[in-house]
């Protein structure tokens, strides 16, 4: 499976990284620490055996995507075992799902995960994952005591791999 995924400015990534870390030392779950797994927002997840078949497609949204804003505004959870912050799902947020997909479309032999189609995403930045019952519970307690709610600078779009997570592409967005 491939991400695509976008990034943050770095005092964004400073915020998102120290509620990971936070999270990883409270539950003792370190998925996220062991795998360096950087703050990111997946925008799309795509089945296909090489990444090769995406590059061209992906690389073509250089220029067509611009940087933005959200608004991260809520801890939550999708059980059983991962533990996110969430945005409001904004206009930009919007425009960049109905872009991707469309990109994805017009590629032959991959598959777009139900999960994150227009109209079907949950918009959600990964704070723990793999977390079990009693870690789950002490992830929430750490966010209820740490997460307020503060604006985020999108500035960069990348193609992953998964498991480990490896960037294969990453690009900044236009201004």
């Amino acid at each position: 499976m491939y991400l695509i995924s976008i990034y943050f400015d770095e005092n964004t990534n400073k915020i998102l990284q120290n509620l990971i870390n936070r999270v990883a030392q409270t539950s003792g779950n370190t998925f996220m620490t062991d795998n360096n797994v950087p703050p990111h927002m997946t925008i799309a997840a795509i089945q296909t055996r090489n990444s090769e078949e995406i590059i061209p497609y992906f690389e073509s949204l250089k220029g067509n995507i611009s940087s933005g804003k959200i608004n991260i505004v809520s801890p939550g959870q999708l059980l059983p075992y991962v533990m996110y912050v969430a945005p409001v799902l904004n206009e930009y947020l919007d425009k960049m799902s109905q872009e991707i997909a469309s990109m994805t479309e017009k590629i032959p032999g991959i598959k777009l995960s139900k999960y994150y189609r227009p109209y079907s995403w949950l918009p959600h930045i990964t704070i723990g994952k793999t977390l079990g019952r009693d870690e789950m519970i002490k992830a929430f307690q750490i966010l209820q005591q740490y997460f307020v709610p503060f604006e985020a600078n999108v500035t960069e779009i990348g193609l992953a791999k998964t498991n480990p997570h490896e960037d294969i592409v990453r690009f900044e967005l236009s201004e």
